[in-house]
C-alpha cells in the first residue's frame, strides 16, 4: 500500500507493536540529542543503567540552555557532562556552539533517520526529513543504552502547502496560521507531514521554524520530504553525502488533509499567554513595545538573522525599544560577522547576545514591569520571560524588525518591500567546538560537583492510596507552570532537592511545603495538563516531594511519559467529576495495584464524604508494568537482573 513518509520511516525503525492507529508501537533511535537543563539529568539516569557506551549511531550533548554563570552550578554542571560524553562515546557540542537544534540541522541531522532529545522542539531536524521526537531525559538515556522508545502509534495528518508566500508573509506565519486554527491541543496524538506543490517554495530553515513550533500543536512531530532544496543545504553545509530523496509514496493515505495556501498568508502574531492566540499583525496596528528579542531554535538561522540585517540596515532602533538578537549556533554568528550584517545589527543599537537559548528560556533580558516585549520564539506562556505582568507576543523576525526600528506593531502592508535574501552556497564549517568521544573512554573520570545530587527513586505503587488533593488547577497548565525555568531556577536542575522547592510557586508558592506535609499528595488537573517542554523535572520533582498521582481531564504526550517514569499515576477524570473535587479533599484508592493490572477502572472514595469518583488510567500493558514498578529506572533494572 502507498505510504506517508512518516510511516515509511516508522516502518524501517520499527521494533515491536503493530502500526495501527492508537496502537503502541517501539521504535529504534538512531540519533540522541541532550542539552544541559535536561542533559545533566538524563545523564545521571545513563549513568545508573549501567551500560559503558551509548548504543546510538550518534549522541551529542549540547549546552544552550544554563549559559549564564551568576555561581559555580551552571559551570560544574558543564564539566560533567563535557567528562560524562568523553567517557561514554558522546559527542559533546561546547557552550557557545549553539542551540542544540540548529546545530543538529546543520551539522548533524540525516534524512530518513530517527531523533530522540530531551527537548520538545527536537521536530526541528523534521524540515530536514528527520522524524524527530521530544521526550523526557529518562527516555532519552533509555535510547542512549540501546532500549527502543515507545510512543502510540500517530495518526499522520497531511498539510497540502500551495502557491507561496509574499509581501511581509514568512515561515512564522504558517505555523501561526495552524495554531490558530487547530489551537494548542490540535495536534496530541498527531504527526504534521507536510507535502504538495508550495513545499518547494520553503528553504530548509523556513521548515525548520515550521516544524520547531509544531510542538506548540501539541504534535508528536513534524516532518516535510527531502527534496532538492534539502540537497542543496546539505551541500552547502559539505555534508550532502548525508542526502536521500523521501517523500510520501503518490496516493497515500493522512488521516486527515489540511490545505494551507502559501499566497493567502498575512502575517501574524500570537497575543498573550498562548500560542494559539493569533491574530493578524495589522489588528496590533499602534501597541507600543518596549522590548524585541530575536532568536531561538525558532528563528536565529543565517536566513532570518540576514533578513533582519536588512530591513535595520541604515537605521536606529526607536529610542523606546530595545533590540536584543541571539544567533542560533557559531556558524551563524561567524558568517553574519564576516558578511557585514553583525556591523549592520550593531549600528542600528542592537545588543548581540552568544548563540544560546538565552531570553527563550528565561535566561536573561526579562522584559520590564507591566511591559510588552515582541519576539520571535516559540512561546509566550505567562512569566516564562521573567516578568510576571509582562505582555508576550510571537512573530516572525520580519515583522519583529519592523516593530524595533518603528517603536510599536505597524501595519505591514504599509512598509517597504521586504527584502530578500539568498542563501549562501557554502556555509562556513568549523567544528572546533564540537569534541568527538576517544575510541575508549574507560579511563575517563567524571567530574562531578556539589550541587550535582543522585537521582531520586520510588519504591513501587502501593495497593491502596490514600492521598491529599494539594492544588486544583486549570486548563492547559505547562509544565513552566509546574517546573519554571529562568536564572534562579535552571541552575538546581542537577539537585532535585532543592528545585523542588519551586514547584508550582508561580501559581502557589506554599505548595512545597503543603506537600511536605501532606504526603502523599495529588494534583487535579484539567485538561491539557502539562503542555509545552519536555522537562522532566515537572514529574521528578513533584515525586520528591510525594506527589503520588495527577488527575486531570486529559494529559500532554510527554508529561503523561514523564509523570508514569517517575512512579507518578496519570489518572483521567470526567469534566463533570473535576467540579466536584476541592484542593484539601483525601481520596482513597483501595486494589490499585489489581486494578491497574488488569486495565480495570479505578473508584476513588472522597473521605469524609459520602460520594465516589470513577477514575481511569490509560496506559499500555508496557506502561502499567512501569507504574507498577514506581518507574522506568526500576523496571529497567529489574528486567536487566
Amino acid at each position: 500500500m502507498p505510504a506517508t513518509l512518516t510511516e515509511k520511516i516508522i516502518r524501517d525503525h520499527l521494533v515491536s507493536g503493530e502500526m495501527q492507529a492508537h496502537a503502541e508501537i517501539a521504535i529504534r533511535i538512531d540519533h540522541t540529542l541532550t542539552q544541559d537543563a535536561t542533559g545533566t539529568m538524563a545523564c545521571l539516569q545513563f549513568e545508573a543503567l549501567g551500560i559503558p557506551r551509548v548504543r546510538t549511531e550518534l549522541s551529542v550533548s549540547y549546552v544552550d540552555h544554563n549559559t549564564l554563570q551568576t555561581g559555580f552550578e551552571n559551570a560544574d554542571d558543564h564539566r560533567y557532562l563535557q567528562s560524562v560524553a568523553a567517557r561514554h562515546g558522546i559527542f559533546f557540542s561546547r557552550p557557545g556552539n549553539g542551540i542544540c537544534h540548529q546545530v543538529h540541522l546543520e551539522r548533524f541531522g540525516v534524512p530518513g533517520k530517527t531523533l530522540l532529545g530531551s527537548d520538545s522542539h527536537t521536530p526541528t531536524a523534521g524540515g530536514l526529513g528527520m522524524l524527530a521526537i521530544g521526550a523526557g531525559g529518562l527516555d532519552v538515556a533509555a535510547a542512549m543504552a540501546g532500549e527502543p522508545f515507545f510512543l502510540n502509534m500517530p495518526a499522520v495528518i497531511g498539510v497540502r502547502l500551495l502557491g507561496e508566500l509574499t509581501g511581509w508573509a514568512a515561515a512564522k506565519d504558517v505555523i501561526l496560521e495552524l495554531l490558530r486554527r487547530l489551537t494548542v491541543k490540535g495536534g496530541v496524538g498527531r504527526v504534521f507531514e507536510y507535502f504538495g506543490p508550495g513545499v518547494a517554495t520553503l528553504s530548509v530553515p523556513e521548515r525548520a521554524t515550521i516544524t520547531n513550533m509544531g510542538a506548540e500543536l501539541g504534535a508528536t512531530s513534524s516532518i516535510f520530504p527531502s527534496d532538492g532544496r534539502t540537497r542543496e543545504f546539505l551541500r552547502a553545509q559539505q555534508r550532502e553525502d548525508a542526502w536521500r530523496a523521501l517523500a510520501a509514496d503518490d496516493g497515500a493515505h493522512y488521516a486527515e488533509i489540511i490545505d494551507v495556501d502559501l499566497s493567502a498568508i498575512e502575517p501574524l502574531v500570537a497575543r498573550p499567554h498562548m500560542p494559539d492566540q493569533v491574530v493578524p499583525v495589522r489588528e496590533l496596528a499602534g501597541l507600543e513595545v518596549d522590548q524585541v528579542c530575536i532568536g531561538s531554535c525558532t528563528n536565529s538561522s543565517l536566513e532570518d538573522l540576514m533578513t533582519v540585517a536588512a530591513v535595520l540596515k541604515g537605521h536606529t532602533v526607536h529610542e523606546r525599544t530595545s533590540l536584543v538578537i541571539s544567533p542560533g549556533s557559531r556558524q551563524v554568528e561567524e558568517m553574519i560577522a564576516r558578511n557585514g550584517a553583525l556591523a549592520d545589527l550593531l549600528a542600528a543599537g542592537a545588543r548581540v547576545l552568544e548563540p544560546a537559548c538565552g531570553p527563550c528560556i528565561g535566561m536573561g533580558q526579562a522584559p520590564p514591569s507591566g511591559g510588552t516585549s515582541v519576539r520571535t520564539f516559540n512561546r509566550n506562556f505567562r512569566g516564562r520571560s521573567g516578568t510576571a505582568d509582562a505582555g508576550i507576543y510571537l512573530t516572525s523576525p520580519e515583522i519583529a524588525a519592523l516593530v524595533a526600528l518603528h517603536g510599536q506593531f505597524i501595519d505591514p502592508a504599509g512598509a517597504p518591500t521586504r527584502p530578500t535574501i539568498e542563501p549562501p552556497v557554502t556555509f562556513t564549517v568549523n567544528d572546533g567546538m564540537i569534541i568527538a568521544p576517544p575510541e575508549d573512554g574507560s579511563g575517563v573520570e567524571v567530574i562531578r560537583g556539589p550541587n550535582i545530587r543522585p537521582i531520586p527513586l520510588r519504591g513501587p505503587l502501593p495497593d491502596t492510596l490514600e492521598a491529599t488533593v494539594l492544588l486544583k488547577v486549570g486548563d492547559n497548565i505547562t509544565t513552566d507552570d509546574i517546573m519554571p525555568a529562568g536564572a534562579r531556577v535552571l541552575p538546581l536542575r542537577s539537585n532535585i532537592p532543592a528545585i523542588s522547592e519551586f514547584v508550582f510557586s508561580g501559581i502557589d508558592p506554599d505548595f512545597p511545603a503543603r506537600a511536605r506535609q501532606n504526603s502523599p499528595g495529588l494534583v487535579l488537573g484539567g485538561e491539557n495538563y502539562g503542555q509545552g517542554s519536555s522537562r522532566e523535572h515537572a514529574a521528578l520533582a513533584p515525586m520528591h516531594l510525594g506527589v503520588q498521582a495527577v488527575i486531570a481531564e486529559s494529559f500532554a504526550r510527554i508529561h503523561k511519559a514523564n509523570l508514569v517514569n517517575f512512579g507518578i499515576l496519570p489518572l483521567e477524570i470526567a469534566p463533570e467529576d473535576y467540579e466536584r473535587l476541592e484542593q484539601g479533599d483525601v481520596l482513597r484508592i483501595e486494589g490499585l495495584r489489581k486494578a491497574l493490572m488488569a486495565n480495570e477502572p479505578l473508584t476513588a472514595t472522597v473521605i469524609g464524604a459520602d460520594e465516589t469518583i470513577p477514575l481511569t488510567c490509560d496506559l499500555s500493558d508496557r506502561e502499567r508494568e512501569v507504574a507498577l514498578a514506581g518507574g522506568r529506572l526500576n523496571a529497567i533494572r529489574r528486567r536487566r537482573q
